[in-house]
């Protein structure tokens, strides 16, 4: 197991979210962030209009996170100039370079695949430095996330837990064993509290942040 010497309350983000009432549940269940998903083959992609009105309608510190994969400057500039969202996410072959120059907080994901290693993780946080965080998830040769499945949550280095958003494949069932396993700084769930893809499912959203806490919880014990 990859422990901690003090325990930190585990922050949640909810990605995928499309409809102003599925971005007040979530936060009346406790979700520190909701992820509006910029990519526009996803089936979780959301029109600008659309995610403008979900963020107005969230109560106070709730934090918005804008996704994109390999976009265009330009459409990432017009997305934090009207939206302004508290940071952006990459999701696809973005370099260092393109991900800092908006001056804002961002994630970097990492696709992890089955060859991986402790030290290629620690190479790639070396590579992205200047990210707030890197949001780990499953390698798909097809597809950018979304693959609704896990990864060998062991090979994540005890150092570089501060620096973990944990994605890919949670689901209510294994958020204990992730939390306990791993200790992330926060987690990330999307196809995992859906009853059809893109279709949040408020009883596994709040099924799997009463998990997440109660993980929180039995650390203290």
């Amino acid at each position: 197991m990859i422990g901690r010497k003090k325990v930190q309350r585990t922050r949640i983000k909810i990605c995928g979210i499309r409809k102003i009432e599925d971005a007040l549940f979530t936060a009346r269940c406790g979700a520190d962030a909701i992820g509006l998903n910029f990519y526009e083959p996803s089936p979780r992609s959301i029109a600008l209009a659309d995610a403008i009105a979900i963020k107005a309608a969230l109560p106070s510190f709730i934090a918005t996170v804008a996704l994109f994969v390999n976009p265009e400057r330009s459409r990432v500039d017009e997305i934090i100039a009207r939206l302004k969202p508290c940071a952006l996410q990459f999701h696809g072959d973005e370099d260092a370079h393109f991900c800092e120059s908006f001056n804002m907080p961002y994630l970097k994901a990492m696709r992890i695949g089955a060859e991986m290693t402790s030290d290629d993780l620690l190479q790639y946080r070396l590579k992205f430095q200047t990210a707030q965080a890197l949001l780990l998830d499953k390698l798909d040769a097809v597809q950018y996330g979304g693959t609704g499945e896990t990864f060998d949550w062991r090979i994540i280095p005890n150092e570089m837990r501060e620096h973990i958003v944990l994605a890919g494949g949670l689901t209510s069932a294994n958020a204990v064993s992730a939390i306990q396993t791993v200790r992330p700084w926060a987690v990330d769930v999307s196809s995992g509290v859906e009853s059809f893809k893109a279709i949040k499912d408020y009883a596994k959203i709040a099924s799997f942040i009463k998990q997440v806490r109660l993980a929180d919880q039995d650390e203290t014990q």
